[in-house]
């Protein structure tokens, strides 16, 4: 494992031009370009493809092309969750699905950070990134984004277009942008 590698996976700044970290992106890619060509019907096609390139599938799982990730290993996905069309998680950071969940299309995980405060930083391409954890029996609306580090507590629903910059708590109805907790379930 190269240093970047090793910095980006413990949450420190790195460069994403680091000959693994492109090598890895360009076979996550070429796996996704296989994946989002499948016809319908070719269920057990995409799921080998689903199964080699993610970390972990869980039984009954799908997610419907077209899809983009990253890198593919940092994300696992439970038992009996479905990914609508479009979803785009940027797995520079563990991305953990839950069992049960739906995730509306167009959703978007993203787990990239660039320095704010430190724009020499930002100039020269130093990124961290930040887990996401959505819980158990999650719903998500269309055009739902993630923010990083956020984690989402089971059995909530997240109103279409939301964006959830903070962690959302179990058992709430939350929408908006920001996403804010409106009632609870």
């Amino acid at each position: 494992m190269t240093d970047q590698k090793e910095r980006m996976l413990s949450g420190q700044l790195y460069k994403d031009n680091d000959p693994v970290l492109v090598a890895e992106r360009r076979h996550c890619q070429a796996l996704l370009d296989t994946f989002n060509a499948t016809r319908s019907g070719e269920d057990e096609q995409r799921r080998k493809i689903l199964t080699e390139l993610l970390g972990g599938l869980g039984e009954g799982s799908w997610i419907m092309p077209r899809f983009q990730c990253d890198y593919g290993y940092l994300i696992r996905l439970g038992d009996n969750s479905f990914l609508n069309y479009d979803a785009i998680l940027m797995d520079c950071a563990p991305i953990t699905i839950g069992n049960d969940v739906s995730i509306g299309p167009r959703a978007q995980l993203l787990t990239a950070l660039h320095p704010m405060e430190d724009h020499e930083a930002r100039r020269q391409r130093w990124e961290t990134a930040a887990p996401i954890t959505i819980g158990d029996n999650v719903w998500m609306g269309g055009g739902v984004i993630v923010c990083p580090g956020v984690t989402i507590g089971e059995n909530t629903v997240v109103g279409a277009g939301s964006v959830v910059t903070r962690d959302l708590p179990p058992r709430v109805f939350a929408a908006g942008n920001p996403c804010r907790v409106i009632k609870e379930l």
